[in-house]
């Protein structure tokens, strides 16, 4: 059953395979999240401010380099401070590392994708293998832990 409601928000890129999975775990649980495309829909300084506060994260954490501007912009270098970061990110909001999700039990920079499953509020509803194969969740709606 899904609710046509939900509670569940997601800052999704839908050509990232993680940001993907994340998305199908979100569904498996029953719920339909709201998704936002954030490269179509960048957050603005309020919203990404209090996404990294709820993450008990700073900015340079969050900052994503591969597939961005971020070498060219200089941004390993110290000097930037956290609020010049959060700017770099919403000039270019590439930057922003995703998915990032919010639900009623916390908010989480989702890499890898099994880190929703924490503050998801419903179980999983069925299986679940990720786009490279992985099996994360059982028929019974248990999460599979990876071979050691």
């Amino acid at each position: 059953m899904q609710s046509s409601n939900s509670s569940i928000t997601i800052f999704h890129n839908p050509a990232c395979g993680t940001s993907r999975n994340t998305l199908a775990l979100i569904r498996n649980s029953g719920e339909e999240p709201r998704v936002v495309e954030y490269l179509k829909t960048p957050p603005g300084k309020e919203t990404l401010v209090e996404l990294l506060a709820a993450m008990k994260m700073q900015p340079r954490a969050l900052l994503r380099e591969k597939g961005t501007p971020y070498a060219e912009l200089g941004l390993a270098d110290p000097k930037w401070t956290d609020e010049q970061l959060v700017d770099f990110m919403l000039a270019h909001p590439i930057l922003i590392n995703r998915p990032i999700v919010v639900t009623p039990l916390g908010t989480r920079l989702c890499r890898p994708s099994e880190e929703v499953l924490g503050i998801l509020p419903s179980p999983q509803k069925g299986p679940f293998t990720k786009e490279d194969g992985e099996v994360v969740i059982d028929a019974e709606g248990r999460r599979v832990k990876p071979a050691a």
